[in-house]
C-alpha cells in the first residue's frame, strides 16, 4: 500500500508514518511545517518529506491519504483530495484498523505527561521483556524512535483528547478501544474546539465507557475533575494512584527533586525507583506508568530498577548544552500547569541558581488567550522571563510581563528575544525555552551564539 501523509511532521502523525514504514507501506507525506525531532526521524527513515500542502505532492498512485487533524477545509491538499475522490482517512483511524487489531491496547490520556508517561510505560514493558509496540508523540531517547510494531502483546499508545480530523470530530483516543487507559490529569485546554472542561470531560468518559470490565482504568486519585468523570458511569475495575492521600498506588519520596522514591501498592513496598527525572508531576507520571505495566503482568521487580537508565523524550526539559557557564533547555511547554511543574522540577534540581525563560505562547489554547490570566503565575519559579509576543498575538503580553514575579520584557520576533537572553544570562544561570512549535530553532541557535 503506498500511503500520503498530510501534517506528516506532527508528532502522531509522524509516528504513524514510522509504523507503515515498518510495516511494509511506501510512505511520503507533506507538511506546513517542517522541523525537528520529527523531520529529522523521518529523514533517517528514508521517508520523503515536501514542504506545504501542493496537491502535486500527492502522486497519481497513492492508495490512501491519511490526514492530520491540522489540516481543514479550504487547504489545496485537502480540497484536491476530495475532488478527485481519492480515499482518505485520518491517523487514528489507520492505526486503530492496521496495528491494534489482536493487541493489548495501553492508551494514555490526560491534559499534561501523557508524552513521558507513555515513554515510561513502555520503557518498562520492554524492561521486563515484553517488546512492546508503541506510539509516542515525541522521540523516547531510550529507543530512538517515536513508534515501532513491536513482537509483543502490548501496544502503548499517546492517547490525546484532541478531535481527530476534519471529517471526525470525535476526540483520537476513542479509536484505540484500550484494555488499559491512564487518566492521568484532567484541566481545561484545547479552547479552540472545547468551550470548557465539562465538554472534555464528556469526551474522557467516552472513553471509559469503551475499556472492557477485564480491563483497568489507572486513575489520579488527586484530581477532582476525574472524579466528575467516573461519576458519570465506570464499568471497568480502577486503580487510583497519588502522592497525598490513601489510594492504590503511592510513592514516599527519598529525594526532595524527586529523583528517588518508593512505590507502595496497597500498602505494600514493591519498589524503589532511582532516576534523572526532577520534580513531583514526573514521580506522577512514574506511579501511571508503572501501575499500568502491572496491570498487564509486567515484572515489576525487574522493570523498577531499569528506570535509573530511562532518558526523558525529546524536548521535555532536555538539556542542549552549555556555554559560557549558561545551560540551555528546550521544553515542549503547552500549559500553564505544564510551565509551573517543570520549573518546579528545574528549580530543585538547580537550588539557588538564577532561571531565565523564553516564552513562546504557540498552542491554539495560548494564542487564543484561553491561559493569559494563568501564565504569569506560572512562570513565579524564574528569575526573568523573555517573552515572545508575535505581532499576530491577539491579546496583551505587556500584562503577563507586569504580573510576573521576577524580571521580565516582551519582545517582537525571535531574533531580538535571543539578542534579550544573551543580555540577561550569565555563568550558572539556566535559560529554558518553551514552546509547543519550532520556535524558528531558537534554542540551538542561542547556545551557538554564546559559543555551544
Amino acid at each position: 500500500m503506498k500511503l500520503h501523509i498530510l501534517g506528516i511532521c506532527g508528532t502522531f502523525m509522524g509516528g504513524v508514518a514510522a509504523l507503515a514504514r515498518e510495516l511494509g507501506h511506501a510512505v511520503d507525506g507533506s507538511d506546513q511545517n517542517v522541523y525537528p525531532p520529527m523531520s529529522t526521524q523521518l529523514e533517517q527513515l528514508g521517508i520523503g518529506l515536501n514542504a506545504g500542502y501542493s496537491p502535486a505532492h500527492i502522486a497519481a498512485d497513492t492508495d490512501v491519504v491519511v490526514v492530520g487533524n491540522a489540516l481543514s477545509r479550504g487547504n489545496a491538499a485537502v480540497e484536491h483530495v476530495l475532488d478527485r475522490g481519492l480515499a482518505y482517512t485520518s491517523g487514528a483511524q489507520w492505526l486503530s484498523e492496521h496495528v491494534l487489531p489482536g493487541r493489548e491496547t495501553l492508551a494514555v490520556a490526560g491534559t499534561h505527561g501523557k508524552t513521558t508517561t507513555t515513554s515510561i510505560l513502555a520503557f518498562l514493558l520492554d524492561a521486563a521483556g515484553h517488546d512492546p509496540g508503541f506510539l509516542v508523540g515525541g522521540v523516547p531517547e531510550n529507543f530512538g524512535v517515536s513508534a515501532r510494531i513491536g513482537s509483543g502483546r502490548e501496544f502503548v499508545v499517546e492517547a490525546d483528547e484532541y478531535d481527530t480530523a476534519f471529517f471526525d470530530k470525535r476526540s483520537k483516543f476513542v479509536h484505540y478501544r484500550p484494555t488499559v487507559a491512564i487518566l492521568n490529569n484532567l484541566e481545561y485546554d484545547h479552547a479552540d474546539i472545547f468551550p470548557d472542561l465539562a465538554a472534555i470531560q464528556r469526551q474522557f468518559h467516552h472513553l471509559v465507557r469503551i475499556v472492557p470490565g477485564r480491563g483497568r482504568l489507572i486513575v489520579n486519585g488527586e484530581e477532582t475533575a476525574l472524579a466528575e468523570v467516573l461519576a458519570m458511569g465506570c464499568w471497568t475495575p480502577v486503580e487510583r494512584f497519588g502522592l497525598d492521600g490513601d489510594f492504590d498506588w503511592t510513592a514516599k519520596l527519598l529525594a526532595a527533586d524527586g529523583t528517588a522514591f518508593e512505590v507502595h501498592h496497597r500498602g505494600t513496598l514493591v519498589g524503589v525507583v532511582r532516576w534523572p527525572l526532577v520534580g513531583r508531576h514526573n514521580v506522577m507520571n512514574g506511579l501511571a506508568a508503572i501501575a499500568a505495566a502491572n496491570a498487564v503482568g509486567a515484572d515489576l521487580a525487574k522493570a523498577i530498577p531499569a528506570l535509573a537508565d530511562f532518558v526523558s523524550v525529546k524536548r521535555r526539559l532536555e538539556k542542549l548544552g552549555e556555554a559560557r557557564g549558561v545551560t540551555v533547555y528546550d521544553d515542549f511547554a503547552h500549559h500553564p500547569t505544564a510551565i509551573r511543574t517543570t520549573l518546579e522540577g528545574l528549580r530543585a534540581r538547580v537550588g539557588a541558581a538564577r532561571i531565565v525563560v523564553a516564552m513562546e505562547p504557540r498552542s491554539n489554547s495560548m494564542r487564543l488567550g484561553a491561559h493569559a490570566d494563568q501564565i504569569a503565575p506560572s512562570l513565579d519559579g524564574a528569575d526573568a522571563v523573555v517573552f515572545l509576543h508575535r505581532p499576530e498575538l491577539a491579546w496583551d503580553a505587556g500584562k503577563v510581563v507586569g504580573a510576573l514575579r521576577g524580571d521580565g520584557e516582551a519582545v517582537p520576533s525571535v531574533d531580538a528575544l535571543i539578542a534579550a537572553l544573551k543580555a540577561r544570562a550569565g555563568r550558572g544561570d539556566h535559560v529554558v525555552f518553551m514552546s509547543n512549535g519550532g520556535f524558528e530553532g531558537a534554542p540551538r541557535r542561542f547556545l551557538a551564539e554564546l559559543g555551544g
